[in-house]
Protein backbone atom coordinates (compact mmCIF):
# COMPACT_ATOMS: atom_id res chain seq x y z
CA UNK A 1 0.00 0.00 0.00
CA UNK A 2 1.38 2.97 -1.13
CA UNK A 3 -0.52 6.15 0.85
CA UNK A 4 -3.22 6.18 3.28
CA UNK A 5 -6.38 7.86 2.08
CA UNK A 6 -7.79 7.15 5.47
CA UNK A 7 -5.12 9.55 6.63
CA UNK A 8 -6.16 13.67 7.25
CA UNK A 9 -3.02 14.13 5.45
CA UNK A 10 -2.82 14.43 1.75
CA UNK A 11 -0.90 11.72 -0.10
CA UNK A 12 2.70 13.58 -0.75
CA UNK A 13 3.38 14.28 -4.39
CA UNK A 14 6.18 12.62 -5.84
CA UNK A 15 9.24 14.89 -6.40
CA UNK A 16 9.42 15.39 -10.48
CA UNK A 17 12.44 13.54 -11.52
CA UNK A 18 13.22 11.70 -14.87
CA UNK A 19 10.42 11.70 -17.45
CA UNK A 20 8.47 13.81 -15.13
CA UNK A 21 10.64 16.99 -15.68
CA UNK A 22 7.42 18.53 -17.12
CA UNK A 23 5.77 18.72 -13.54
CA UNK A 24 8.74 20.72 -12.18
CA UNK A 25 7.70 22.98 -15.30
CA UNK A 26 4.18 23.40 -14.80
CA UNK A 27 4.48 23.94 -10.85
CA UNK A 28 7.48 26.35 -11.52
CA UNK A 29 5.14 29.39 -10.59
CA UNK A 30 2.84 27.93 -8.24
CA UNK A 31 2.41 29.15 -4.76
CA UNK A 32 4.70 26.28 -2.58
CA UNK A 33 1.06 25.54 -0.73
CA UNK A 34 -0.66 25.12 -4.31
CA UNK A 35 1.36 22.30 -6.54
CA UNK A 36 0.38 19.77 -5.44
CA UNK A 37 -3.86 19.61 -6.27
CA UNK A 38 -2.46 21.92 -9.49
CA UNK A 39 -0.62 19.26 -11.15
CA UNK A 40 -4.10 16.58 -11.73
CA UNK A 41 -6.31 19.70 -12.34
CA UNK A 42 -3.39 21.05 -15.17
CA UNK A 43 -4.26 17.43 -16.78
CA UNK A 44 -7.70 18.05 -19.03
CA UNK A 45 -6.33 21.07 -20.49
CA UNK A 46 -2.94 19.75 -21.51
CA UNK A 47 -5.06 16.67 -23.13
CA UNK A 48 -7.06 18.85 -24.94
CA UNK A 49 -4.16 19.19 -27.29
CA UNK A 50 -4.33 15.17 -28.76
CA UNK A 51 -6.12 14.67 -31.71
CA UNK A 52 -6.55 11.12 -33.11
CA UNK A 53 -4.74 9.35 -30.27
CA UNK A 54 -5.80 5.97 -28.73
CA UNK A 55 -4.22 4.21 -25.94
CA UNK A 56 -5.17 0.01 -24.89
CA UNK A 57 -6.23 -0.23 -21.39
CA UNK A 58 -5.69 -3.46 -19.21
CA UNK A 59 -9.06 -4.11 -20.92
CA UNK A 60 -7.90 -4.73 -24.37
CA UNK A 61 -9.65 -1.85 -25.81
CA UNK A 62 -8.50 1.08 -26.82
CA UNK A 63 -9.59 4.54 -25.68
CA UNK A 64 -9.20 8.44 -26.34
CA UNK A 65 -7.63 10.29 -23.94
CA UNK A 66 -10.16 13.42 -24.33
CA UNK A 67 -12.87 12.88 -21.65
CA UNK A 68 -10.31 14.26 -18.72
CA UNK A 69 -11.89 16.14 -15.68
CA UNK A 70 -10.86 17.53 -12.77
CA UNK A 71 -12.61 19.30 -9.30
CA UNK A 72 -10.32 21.59 -7.52
CA UNK A 73 -11.73 21.57 -3.71
CA UNK A 74 -10.71 24.35 -1.22
CA UNK A 75 -11.81 27.16 1.14
CA UNK A 76 -12.72 30.45 -0.44
CA UNK A 77 -9.20 32.33 -0.32
CA UNK A 78 -6.94 29.24 -0.67
CA UNK A 79 -5.80 30.41 -4.31
CA UNK A 80 -7.87 28.22 -6.56
CA UNK A 81 -7.76 31.03 -9.08
CA UNK A 82 -4.34 30.18 -10.03
CA UNK A 83 -5.84 26.75 -11.47
CA UNK A 84 -6.95 29.55 -14.24
CA UNK A 85 -3.50 31.53 -14.63
CA UNK A 86 -2.07 27.75 -15.06
CA UNK A 87 -4.47 26.82 -17.91
CA UNK A 88 -4.23 30.20 -19.88
CA UNK A 89 -0.67 29.93 -20.51
CA UNK A 90 -1.26 26.02 -21.91
CA UNK A 91 -4.47 26.94 -23.98
CA UNK A 92 -2.59 29.84 -25.46
CA UNK A 93 -2.76 28.62 -28.96
CA UNK A 94 -6.51 27.59 -28.22
CA UNK A 95 -7.40 31.50 -27.53
CA UNK A 96 -5.64 32.74 -30.59
CA UNK A 97 -8.00 30.04 -32.72
CA UNK A 98 -11.12 30.89 -31.24
CA UNK A 99 -10.38 34.83 -31.44
CA UNK A 100 -10.01 34.37 -35.19
CA UNK A 101 -12.95 31.86 -35.80
CA UNK A 102 -15.07 34.58 -33.17
CA UNK A 103 -14.19 37.28 -35.99
CA UNK A 104 -15.90 34.89 -38.80
CA UNK A 105 -18.98 35.06 -36.58
CA UNK A 106 -19.16 38.58 -36.09
CA UNK A 107 -18.64 39.18 -39.70
CA UNK A 108 -21.47 36.78 -40.07
CA UNK A 109 -23.36 38.72 -37.64
CA UNK A 110 -22.84 42.19 -39.22
CA UNK A 111 -23.87 40.74 -42.71
CA UNK A 112 -27.39 39.40 -41.75
CA UNK A 113 -28.51 42.66 -40.09
CA UNK A 114 -27.53 44.75 -42.85
CA UNK A 115 -29.41 42.42 -44.97
CA UNK A 116 -32.76 43.21 -45.68
CA UNK A 117 -35.84 41.41 -44.94
CA UNK A 118 -36.70 39.73 -48.68
CA UNK A 119 -32.89 39.06 -49.27
CA UNK A 120 -31.57 36.08 -48.82
CA UNK A 121 -29.23 35.22 -45.97
CA UNK A 122 -25.50 34.26 -45.57
CA UNK A 123 -24.50 30.92 -44.01
CA UNK A 124 -23.65 31.24 -41.26
CA UNK A 125 -19.88 29.92 -41.20
CA UNK A 126 -18.48 26.90 -39.90
CA UNK A 127 -16.56 27.97 -36.92
CA UNK A 128 -15.57 26.15 -33.84
CA UNK A 129 -14.21 27.07 -30.20
CA UNK A 130 -12.00 25.07 -28.41
CA UNK A 131 -11.80 27.37 -25.07
CA UNK A 132 -15.59 28.85 -25.21
CA UNK A 133 -16.29 31.13 -22.07
CA UNK A 134 -17.30 29.55 -18.99
CA UNK A 135 -21.23 31.63 -19.80
CA UNK A 136 -21.78 29.11 -22.53
CA UNK A 137 -25.06 27.78 -23.17
CA UNK A 138 -26.51 24.56 -23.65
CA UNK A 139 -27.69 25.13 -27.06
CA UNK A 140 -23.86 27.00 -27.67
CA UNK A 141 -22.35 23.83 -26.20
CA UNK A 142 -24.21 21.09 -28.12
CA UNK A 143 -24.12 23.58 -31.61
CA UNK A 144 -20.29 23.89 -30.96
CA UNK A 145 -19.58 19.93 -30.24
CA UNK A 146 -20.93 19.73 -33.84
CA UNK A 147 -18.74 22.24 -35.30
CA UNK A 148 -15.80 20.42 -33.49
CA UNK A 149 -16.99 16.37 -34.97
CA UNK A 150 -17.22 18.33 -38.51
CA UNK A 151 -14.16 20.20 -38.64
CA UNK A 152 -12.02 17.12 -37.66
CA UNK A 153 -13.25 16.02 -33.87
CA UNK A 154 -11.07 18.06 -31.78
CA UNK A 155 -11.65 18.18 -27.97
CA UNK A 156 -13.48 21.30 -26.36
CA UNK A 157 -11.95 22.36 -23.22
CA UNK A 158 -14.04 24.08 -20.41
CA UNK A 159 -12.63 25.92 -17.25
CA UNK A 160 -15.50 26.69 -14.51
CA UNK A 161 -14.37 28.96 -11.75
CA UNK A 162 -17.59 27.58 -9.93
CA UNK A 163 -19.15 24.75 -10.08
CA UNK A 164 -22.35 25.52 -10.65
CA UNK A 165 -21.64 26.85 -13.81
CA UNK A 166 -22.12 23.15 -15.49
CA UNK A 167 -25.80 23.27 -14.77
CA UNK A 168 -25.95 26.15 -17.64
CA UNK A 169 -24.12 24.30 -19.76
CA UNK A 170 -25.75 21.15 -19.17
CA UNK A 171 -29.35 22.61 -19.55
CA UNK A 172 -30.13 22.76 -15.79
CA UNK A 173 -28.78 20.72 -13.00
CA UNK A 174 -30.99 16.86 -13.97
CA UNK A 175 -29.22 16.84 -17.42
CA UNK A 176 -25.51 17.70 -15.63
CA UNK A 177 -25.50 13.88 -14.70
CA UNK A 178 -26.35 12.71 -18.33
CA UNK A 179 -23.96 14.69 -20.01
CA UNK A 180 -20.77 14.44 -17.82
CA UNK A 181 -21.08 10.70 -18.46
CA UNK A 182 -21.68 11.08 -21.91
CA UNK A 183 -18.24 13.12 -21.66
CA UNK A 184 -16.44 10.72 -19.72
CA UNK A 185 -17.80 7.56 -21.85
CA UNK A 186 -17.08 9.76 -25.25
CA UNK A 187 -20.62 9.27 -25.81
CA UNK A 188 -22.99 11.08 -28.11
CA UNK A 189 -24.71 13.84 -26.55
CA UNK A 190 -27.42 12.17 -26.04
CA UNK A 191 -30.63 13.12 -28.12
CA UNK A 192 -31.53 15.86 -30.75
CA UNK A 193 -31.59 19.28 -29.65
CA UNK A 194 -32.55 22.52 -30.92
CA UNK A 195 -29.89 25.38 -30.68
CA UNK A 196 -30.37 29.08 -30.95
CA UNK A 197 -30.56 28.85 -34.72
CA UNK A 198 -32.78 25.98 -34.95
CA UNK A 199 -30.31 23.62 -35.19
CA UNK A 200 -30.53 19.76 -34.29
CA UNK A 201 -27.76 17.17 -34.05
CA UNK A 202 -26.52 14.57 -31.34
CA UNK A 203 -22.41 14.80 -31.69
CA UNK A 204 -20.02 12.51 -29.78
CA UNK A 205 -19.07 14.88 -26.53
CA UNK A 206 -14.98 15.07 -27.04
CA UNK A 207 -14.90 17.63 -23.76
CA UNK A 208 -12.63 18.22 -20.72
CA UNK A 209 -13.44 20.52 -17.60
CA UNK A 210 -11.96 21.41 -14.86
CA UNK A 211 -14.02 22.75 -12.34
CA UNK A 212 -13.41 24.90 -8.98
CA UNK A 213 -15.32 25.30 -5.73
CA UNK A 214 -15.77 25.49 -1.92
CA UNK A 215 -16.55 21.89 -0.72
CA UNK A 216 -19.83 23.18 1.03
CA UNK A 217 -20.74 23.88 -2.71
CA UNK A 218 -19.31 20.72 -3.63
CA UNK A 219 -21.29 18.72 -1.23
CA UNK A 220 -24.34 20.63 -2.34
CA UNK A 221 -23.48 20.13 -6.08
CA UNK A 222 -22.87 16.02 -5.85
CA UNK A 223 -25.12 15.43 -3.34
CA UNK A 224 -28.28 13.57 -4.97
CA UNK A 225 -25.45 11.99 -7.16
CA UNK A 226 -23.35 10.01 -5.15
CA UNK A 227 -24.29 6.37 -6.43
CA UNK A 228 -25.38 7.41 -10.45
CA UNK A 229 -21.59 6.92 -11.53
CA UNK A 230 -21.41 10.63 -11.89
CA UNK A 231 -19.56 11.49 -8.88
CA UNK A 232 -16.58 8.37 -9.43
CA UNK A 233 -16.15 9.84 -13.57
CA UNK A 234 -14.58 13.25 -11.62
CA UNK A 235 -11.28 12.95 -10.24
CA UNK A 236 -10.81 15.38 -7.44
CA UNK A 237 -8.00 17.76 -5.84
CA UNK A 238 -8.97 18.62 -2.38
CA UNK A 239 -6.86 21.44 -0.71
CA UNK A 240 -7.30 22.31 3.34
CA UNK A 241 -6.60 25.54 4.19
CA UNK A 242 -3.95 24.46 6.65
CA UNK A 243 -2.32 26.85 9.61
CA UNK A 244 -3.01 30.18 9.48
CA UNK A 245 -0.11 32.26 8.38
CA UNK A 246 1.00 35.60 8.16
CA UNK A 247 2.16 35.58 4.57
CA UNK A 248 0.65 36.13 1.34
CA UNK A 249 1.72 32.82 -0.82
CA UNK A 250 3.70 34.01 -3.91
CA UNK A 251 3.52 33.47 -7.61
CA UNK A 252 5.52 33.55 -10.46
CA UNK A 253 5.20 35.15 -13.71
CA UNK A 254 3.96 33.29 -16.90
CA UNK A 255 7.17 35.28 -18.95
CA UNK A 256 8.65 33.96 -22.47
CA UNK A 257 11.35 31.92 -21.21
CA UNK A 258 8.34 29.57 -19.07
CA UNK A 259 6.02 29.72 -21.95
CA UNK A 260 8.90 28.93 -24.64
CA UNK A 261 9.60 26.00 -22.74
CA UNK A 262 6.03 25.26 -22.15
CA UNK A 263 5.22 25.29 -25.82
CA UNK A 264 8.10 22.65 -26.27
CA UNK A 265 6.18 20.31 -24.56
CA UNK A 266 2.55 21.41 -25.97
CA UNK A 267 4.42 20.56 -29.34
CA UNK A 268 4.53 17.01 -28.35
CA UNK A 269 0.95 16.79 -27.66
CA UNK A 270 0.19 18.52 -30.75
CA UNK A 271 1.88 16.31 -33.17
CA UNK A 272 1.38 12.72 -31.34
CA UNK A 273 -1.05 11.27 -33.73
CA UNK A 274 -1.78 6.52 -33.74
CA UNK A 275 -2.35 3.95 -31.08
CA UNK A 276 -0.33 2.88 -28.79
CA UNK A 277 0.09 0.11 -25.77
CA UNK A 278 2.14 1.42 -23.12
CA UNK A 279 2.24 -2.32 -21.20
CA UNK A 280 4.45 -0.37 -17.76
CA UNK A 281 1.40 1.64 -17.07
CA UNK A 282 -1.11 -1.11 -17.51
CA UNK A 283 1.04 -3.15 -14.78
CA UNK A 284 0.70 -0.36 -12.74
CA UNK A 285 -3.31 -0.18 -13.35
CA UNK A 286 -3.50 -4.10 -12.71
CA UNK A 287 -1.40 -3.20 -9.09
CA UNK A 288 -3.63 -0.72 -8.41
CA UNK A 289 -6.70 -2.84 -8.85
CA UNK A 290 -5.61 -5.01 -6.45
CA UNK A 291 -4.62 -2.56 -3.62
CA UNK A 292 -7.78 -1.19 -4.31
CA UNK A 293 -9.76 -4.14 -3.23
CA UNK A 294 -7.44 -4.63 -0.19
CA UNK A 295 -8.22 -0.94 0.65
CA UNK A 296 -11.96 -1.65 0.20
CA UNK A 297 -11.87 -4.85 2.32
CA UNK A 298 -10.01 -2.89 5.16
CA UNK A 299 -13.09 -0.74 5.09
CA UNK A 300 -15.62 -3.37 4.37
CA UNK A 301 -16.96 0.01 1.66
CA UNK A 302 -18.57 -1.61 -1.38
CA UNK A 303 -18.75 2.47 -2.27
CA UNK A 304 -14.64 2.98 -2.14
CA UNK A 305 -14.02 -0.06 -4.05
CA UNK A 306 -16.63 1.06 -7.00
CA UNK A 307 -14.99 4.38 -7.17
CA UNK A 308 -11.83 2.95 -7.45
CA UNK A 309 -12.06 1.87 -10.73
CA UNK A 310 -12.59 5.44 -12.40
CA UNK A 311 -9.92 6.64 -10.13
CA UNK A 312 -7.74 4.13 -11.77
CA UNK A 313 -8.67 5.20 -15.36
CA UNK A 314 -8.58 8.78 -15.02
CA UNK A 315 -4.77 8.47 -13.71
CA UNK A 316 -3.95 5.95 -16.52
CA UNK A 317 -4.85 8.51 -18.79
CA UNK A 318 -2.85 11.44 -16.71
CA UNK A 319 -0.08 9.42 -17.22
CA UNK A 320 -0.72 8.24 -20.77
CA UNK A 321 -0.46 12.20 -21.16
CA UNK A 322 2.54 12.31 -19.12
CA UNK A 323 4.32 9.19 -21.72
CA UNK A 324 3.51 11.51 -24.75
CA UNK A 325 4.70 15.00 -22.75
CA UNK A 326 8.17 12.82 -22.15
CA UNK A 327 8.87 12.01 -25.69
CA UNK A 328 6.97 8.84 -25.75
CA UNK A 329 8.95 6.97 -23.48
CA UNK A 330 8.40 5.41 -20.10
CA UNK A 331 10.30 6.00 -16.46
CA UNK A 332 9.97 5.08 -13.44
CA UNK A 333 8.78 8.43 -12.00
CA UNK A 334 5.40 8.35 -14.60
CA UNK A 335 4.52 5.00 -12.84
CA UNK A 336 4.76 7.06 -9.58
CA UNK A 337 2.43 9.76 -10.59
CA UNK A 338 0.19 7.43 -11.99
CA UNK A 339 -0.20 5.44 -8.49
CA UNK A 340 -0.30 9.73 -6.66
CA UNK A 341 -3.07 10.59 -8.98
CA UNK A 342 -5.08 7.28 -8.24
CA UNK A 343 -4.81 8.17 -4.19
CA UNK A 344 -5.25 11.81 -3.86
CA UNK A 345 -8.06 11.65 -6.31
CA UNK A 346 -9.70 9.17 -3.27
CA UNK A 347 -8.54 10.81 -1.03
CA UNK A 348 -9.90 13.93 -2.13
CA UNK A 349 -13.43 11.85 -2.24
CA UNK A 350 -13.12 10.42 1.15
CA UNK A 351 -12.03 13.60 3.23
CA UNK A 352 -14.60 16.17 1.38
CA UNK A 353 -17.60 13.21 0.73
CA UNK A 354 -16.87 10.46 3.26
CA UNK A 355 -19.86 10.81 5.43
CA UNK A 356 -21.93 11.15 2.69
CA UNK A 357 -20.91 7.46 1.17
CA UNK A 358 -23.78 6.09 3.76
CA UNK A 359 -26.25 9.28 2.80
CA UNK A 360 -25.35 11.31 5.80
CA UNK A 361 -27.25 14.56 5.76
CA UNK A 362 -24.71 16.91 3.95
CA UNK A 363 -23.47 19.74 6.85
CA UNK A 364 -21.43 23.07 6.57
CA UNK A 365 -17.93 21.63 7.74
CA UNK A 366 -14.63 21.43 5.50
CA UNK A 367 -13.63 18.54 5.98
CA UNK A 368 -16.32 15.70 7.37
CA UNK A 369 -14.48 12.53 9.64
CA UNK A 370 -17.88 9.79 9.33
CA UNK A 371 -16.10 8.43 5.97
CA UNK A 372 -14.82 4.80 5.11
CA UNK A 373 -11.86 3.93 7.82
CA UNK A 374 -9.47 1.12 8.28
CA UNK A 375 -11.09 -0.83 10.72
CA UNK A 376 -8.14 -3.68 11.52
CA UNK A 377 -6.18 0.42 11.69
CA UNK A 378 -8.57 1.17 14.43
CA UNK A 379 -7.87 -2.44 16.22
CA UNK A 380 -5.91 -3.48 19.13
CA UNK A 381 -2.67 -5.82 17.42
CA UNK A 382 -4.86 -8.91 18.76
CA UNK A 383 -8.79 -8.92 19.11
CA UNK A 384 -12.05 -10.67 19.13
CA UNK A 385 -14.66 -11.42 17.38
CA UNK A 386 -16.65 -9.04 19.43
CA UNK A 387 -14.52 -6.09 19.00
CA UNK A 388 -14.72 -6.00 15.71
CA UNK A 389 -18.86 -6.62 16.12
CA UNK A 390 -18.64 -3.45 18.23
CA UNK A 391 -16.43 -1.36 16.06
CA UNK A 392 -18.56 -2.33 13.03
CA UNK A 393 -21.79 -0.66 14.99
CA UNK A 394 -19.60 2.05 15.89
CA UNK A 395 -19.24 3.10 11.91
CA UNK A 396 -23.48 2.36 11.31
CA UNK A 397 -22.20 -1.17 9.59
CA UNK A 398 -24.18 -4.50 10.29
CA UNK A 399 -22.84 -6.80 13.06
CA UNK A 400 -24.02 -9.69 10.51
CA UNK A 401 -20.93 -8.90 7.98
CA UNK A 402 -18.39 -9.50 10.61
CA UNK A 403 -17.37 -13.10 10.25
CA UNK A 404 -17.56 -12.21 6.50
CA UNK A 405 -14.86 -9.37 6.83
CA UNK A 406 -12.58 -11.76 9.64
CA UNK A 407 -12.40 -14.71 6.98
CA UNK A 408 -11.40 -12.13 3.93
CA UNK A 409 -9.05 -10.48 6.33
CA UNK A 410 -7.43 -14.09 7.00
CA UNK A 411 -7.37 -14.91 3.26
CA UNK A 412 -5.60 -11.50 2.45
CA UNK A 413 -3.10 -12.19 5.18
CA UNK A 414 -4.00 -9.47 7.01
CA UNK A 415 -4.78 -11.38 10.33
CA UNK A 416 -4.13 -15.33 11.73
CA UNK A 417 -6.30 -16.98 13.95
CA UNK A 418 -5.88 -18.56 17.44
CA UNK A 419 -8.31 -21.51 17.73
CA UNK A 420 -6.33 -22.00 21.41
CA UNK A 421 -6.77 -18.13 22.79
CA UNK A 422 -9.79 -17.17 20.59
CA UNK A 423 -7.81 -14.34 19.49
CA UNK A 424 -6.83 -12.91 15.91
CA UNK A 425 -3.81 -11.30 15.62
CA UNK A 426 -2.28 -8.97 12.74
CA UNK A 427 0.24 -10.25 10.85
CA UNK A 428 4.12 -8.51 10.45
CA UNK A 429 3.31 -8.23 6.68
CA UNK A 430 0.38 -6.12 7.38
CA UNK A 431 1.85 -4.40 10.24
CA UNK A 432 5.59 -3.43 7.47
CA UNK A 433 2.84 -2.39 4.88
CA UNK A 434 1.00 0.50 6.94
CA UNK A 435 4.69 1.36 8.10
Amino acid sequence: MNYDIFSSTAPAMPSPSKGTEFCKLLLSQASKDMREPLVPMAFPALAAHLADVEFMYCDNKYYELCGQMGHLIGPSGIGKAQLTHLVEAVQRSFRDHDETEYKKLVDWQRQVKTKGANKEKPERPDVSFWFPPADLTNPAFIQNAMALEKLGGRTMYLNLPEVEQADKICGGHRQVSQTIRNIYDRQRAGALRATADGVTGNPILRVNITFSSTPDAARAFYKKDLTNGFFGRIPFAYKARGERKGKIPRQGTYDEDFLARLDEYILRLDNCKGRFVVKPLNKIADQLAEEMARLSDLADDDMLFELSHRSIFAAWKKAATLWILNGQAYTRSIGEYMVWFCYYDLWSKVRVFGDMFKEADAQSDDVKKGGPKNMLDSLERSFNEQRLEALRYELGKSKKGTKHQLNVWKNRGFITYSAQTGLYTKTENYLKSQV
